[in-house]
């Protein structure tokens, strides 16, 4: 896997620099085929924070992390990347899309397993569109962390969303015109 390494208001010394590849290296054994991984190193005020994006065959894996020390961050985000591929695999799989990733290599998902994750993300993003079901969609949302994903419709060509509800199923917003 390729990793790229840039910062954000902080200078990426050596150091980080080998620590972010090694940690993220180690997620090598997940992928087929030379992927690029996108690692952003930023600090405001006292936090440290890492976000890493891996494009999977027009997907995108998403992971990101903050805390007082970077070198903590990093650990925490191959955590949490490593945890989506565990708990995902199966969904992947079921869709047989994915040729990049090793399934073989994933181990199962644990329902036991306490996972609290956080989303704070705060921004504008314009992005392309590609046409999907609605399943799609959600295991889209899931994999890059967020409570709402907007897509296009693979069969009516219309802008949906799909959301997360507060008791954990999903929902669906198709458009309706008068």
């Amino acid at each position: 896997m390729k990793i790229i390494v840039s910062g954000k208001n902080v200078e990426v010394t050596s150091a980080l620099r080998d620590t972010v590849e090694s940690k993220l290296e180690k997620l090598d054994k997940y992928f087929n085929n030379e992927l690029e991984a996108q690692a952003t190193l930023s600090v405001e005020k006292n936090r440290q924070t890492i976000e890493v994006t891996i494009p999977i065959n027009g997907s995108i894996l998403r992971a990101e992390e903050s805390t007082e020390d970077m070198y903590s961050a990093i650990d925490n985000v191959v955590d949490k990347l490593t945890k989506q591929l565990r708990r995902y695999k199966n969904k992947l799989e079921d869709k047989n899309r994915y040729k990049t990733i090793r399934f073989e290599n994933i181990p199962p998902y644990k329902e036991n397993e306490q996972e609290s994750e956080e989303s704070k993300i705060v921004k504008t993003k314009r992005f392309a569109m590609k046409p999907m079901d609605a399943e799609e969609a959600v295991l889209q949302m899931e994999l890059l962390g967020h409570n709402f994903y907007v897509f296009s419709d693979a069969e009516t060509d219309e802008v949906n969303v799909v959301y997360k509800r507060k008791d954990g199923n999903y929902g669906l917003i198709e458009p309706e015109f008068d």
